[in-house]
């Protein structure tokens, strides 16, 4: 079945053919964390949660970043979707400024997060339906388009109308799944995108993520810490350690540059730690006071 998506049909954002999906040059962001130990009135100390970071993602490719908790994973994510500004470097994506042309970059991107965020008294479709009319689309369009994707991330039809601080926080996952692929974006950003979800639904959503790159040449950034599901969607995958970006590489070689048989393995053998699969994000650091 093909994915039922409508593009924003005003105003249109010419993306360029020549240019790559994402630029990322000496990217830097710094936060202001208190010392935990240090007491309760202990001053701020900078805190640096990405770090000269460099990178390039080619039109239609899906890159996979793999990090701790902490890494700077969900601190990238928020940078290229404009929810942060950055203290050094340049992000462009399909050769627009992040960070100087906000709102063309939220034409062309869409985001999930872990903690996605909800009118929590609405329904599902309702809030799909409010999403909907930021990006364009018509209440013709979407009486159709939102049933439709609804049903392809596997979202029960009896609990459409169901107010989501009654949804599973994996029911929630889904909508918010929805919400970022109705509009069809040109690049995707997926922070934990699986997260919440069963075993069943998280191989729905996979296949899912692969149908939107084929059918609709979505560019997607993927933040996971399932090495899995890195493996089985990326092109290629890097490791982000203490706000660095240690490399950026086809799956086979990356084992092959340290001698081993699998991604955990070449984490460990990258960053001296065995890698902890845990199911929070930086998020915490992020609220921080910036430097």
């Amino acid at each position: 079945m093909s994915i039922v998506a409508a593009r924003t049909p005003s105003p249109v954002v010419p993306v360029r053919q020549d240019v790559p999906a994402v630029e990322v040059r000496d990217l830097r962001k710094t936060f202001r964390r208190r010392d935990r130990e240090a007491g309760r009135f202990a001053r701020r100390k900078p805190w640096p949660a990405l770090v000269d970071v460099t990178f390039t993602i080619a039109r239609g490719e899906c890159v996979a970043i793999l990090g701790q908790n902490g890494s700077g994973k969900s601190t990238l994510v928020r940078l290229l979707s404009t929810l942060l500004l950055n203290d050094g470097g340049e992000a462009r994506i399909f050769g627009h400024d992040a960070f100087r042309e906000e709102r063309t970059i939220r034409r062309l991107v869409n985001r999930v997060s872990v903690e996605a965020s909800f009118f929590k008294k609405m329904s599902a479709t309702e809030n799909l339906s409010y999403a909907a009319r930021f990006y364009g689309m018509t209440p013709r369009q979407t009486r159709t388009a939102i049933p439709a994707i609804l049903e392809q991330v596997g979202f029960p039809a009896e609990r459409r109308g169901e107010a989501m601080e009654n949804l599973s926080r994996g029911m929630q996952q889904k909508v918010a799944l929805a919400r970022a692929l109705l509009t069809s974006p040109v690049l995707l950003l997926l922070d934990e995108p699986t997260t919440g979800l069963d075993p069943r639904s998280k191989l729905e959503v996979q296949d899912f993520i692969r149908q939107v790159r084929a059918e609709h040449d979505a560019t997607i950034l993927l933040c996971t810490h399932d090495m899995a599901e890195a493996e089985t969607l990326a092109d290629r995958v890097g490791i982000l350690d203490r706000g660095r970006l240690l490399f950026l590489e086809p799956v086979e070689d990356v084992k092959r540059r340290y001698g081993v048989e699998t991604l955990e393995q070449a984490f460990f053998a990258a960053t001296g730690r065995a890698f902890a699969a845990e199911h929070g994000d930086d998020e915490d650091d992020d609220r921080q006071v910036l430097a």
